[in-house]
């Protein structure tokens, strides 16, 4: 049975080392809020949550491990990513890539705690829609004409309407990991390459969640004193939709095969 159409990704709960350098990133160079802060937790967002930071002290960073591969910051559209390149430019910010996937544009990054950040921007769905795996791929960004894009306008942060576009985690075995998302979570396999990797969704998004096994084929979760995943969300529509999947998960909050920590929520 398919998940609900409107099924989404929500807030993303990482820990860290050094809870005070993490904001200072998140802030500066990603261009979130911090909207809550007690206790060594912080929730940053633009106008919603979308990332909450646990600090451990001394956590190092997780290599090897199952978990998060990289969380992704949807902006609303290409002049606001175009403004998030430039700002990068100007300021210096290191980058892991810049990548044209057709189905949207996508800069990475990494934080001081070596987690995985995509800020990307989707192009117009009827480009895409039903086609995803014929034209899901990775080609190098038109840096020249995104910047083109961004205008005089100076970036003031991540806009509002900024979400949790997908989760792309770090997984033991692709089959086992679509059993799981497809089969029991009702997620609908979009792309997939082999072995190696997945990507599925609710509602013909081109993904929702990505799982590769690039550096974790046969691997553990990443273990406590790690910077870590600690939660990823999912957000669906209703209290009635979210006990109906969880009878088919075994509870609103459980592991996928992998062992990375998934919530249920309305």
């Amino acid at each position: 049975m398919e998940i609900s159409p409107e099924a989404h990704m929500g807030l993303v709960e990482l820990s860290v080392s050094d809870l005070d350098r993490s904001l200072a990133y998140w802030q500066d160079a990603i261009g979130l809020r911090v909207l809550s802060r007690e206790d060594g937790t912080a929730e940053l967002g633009a106008d919603t949550p979308l990332v909450r930071l646990v600090e451990e002290p001394g956590a190092r960073p997780a290599h090897g491990f199952t978990g998060l591969f990289h969380v992704a910051l949807l902006v609303p559209d290409r002049p606001s990513l175009g403004r998030f390149l430039a700002h990068t430019v100007r300021r210096q910010i290191p980058l892991t890539g810049l990548s044209d996937h057709v189905v949207s544009e996508a800069i990475y990054l990494r934080d001081p705690d070596y987690h995985g950040i995509e800020v990307y921007a989707d192009r117009p769905r009827e480009q895409w829609e039903g086609q995803v795996a014929q034209r899901m791929t990775t080609i190098p960004l038109d840096t020249g004409s995104l910047l083109a894009e961004a205008g005089d306008a100076e970036f003031d942060g991540l806009p509002d309407g900024t979400t949790v576009g997908h989760v792309h985690l770090c997984v033991r075995d692709v089959d086992e990991t679509v059993g799981f998302y497809r089969d029991k979570l009702g997620m609908a396999v979009t792309a997939q390459a082999g072995d190696s990797a997945a990507f599925l969704s609710a509602g013909g998004y081109h993904h929702h969640l990505g799982g590769n096994t690039w550096e974790t084929r046969g691997a553990a979760p990443a273990p406590e004193g790690t910077a870590r995943l600690l939660r990823f969300t999912i957000v669906l529509p209703d209290q009635a939709e979210v006990q109906r999947v969880a009878e088919r998960i075994g509870g609103t909050e459980v592991r996928d095969p992998s062992g990375n920590p998934l919530l249920l929520a309305v």
